[in-house]
């Protein structure tokens, strides 16, 4: 037992921006339930700084919650010239979809593309897998 295991996790709130990827609908056509297509959904592409806020290393796994529901998904850094901290990407998937809000704000249609989640380090947990959410 370490000291260690009694602190907790620090937790960054995240907004989360949805995108289309051409490489993982070609997964999904393939084996929507296949080890390719969980790689490529299964991730979240965060800043540098944000990586270092949560205190995790490139290819950890994160668990994001809000009131929608919790996933653990694999932590990229983006590798974007721009810094963006507070604001990751997410390809649409099943995993994204877990997050979305169930409001609609009168509108009819869910906020898919931009959300806001609490992302802190997973200490190690297996990614979601794809039947534990469908």
């Amino acid at each position: 037992m370490g000291f260690g295991q009694f602190l907790s996790s620090p937790e960054v709130k995240l907004r989360i921006v949805t995108y289309r990827d051409a490489f993982q609908d070609a997964a999904k056509v393939e084996s929507l339930f296949g080890e390719e297509y969980e790689r490529l959904s299964a991730t979240i592409l965060l800043d540098a700084k944000d990586i270092t806020k949560l205190s995790i290393k490139e290819n950890d796994t994160l668990i994001l919650k809000n009131k929608s529901g919790s996933i653990v998904v694999k932590a990229v850094e983006s590798g974007y010239e721009q810094p963006h901290p507070g604001t990751a990407y997410m390809v649409n998937s099943p995993w994204s979809n877990v997050l979305v809000p169930e409001e609609a704000g009168g509108t009819g249609v869910p906020a898919f593309k931009d959300f806001e989640v609490v992302a802190s380090n997973s200490k190690g947990a297996k990614v979601t897998g794809i039947k534990d959410i469908v």
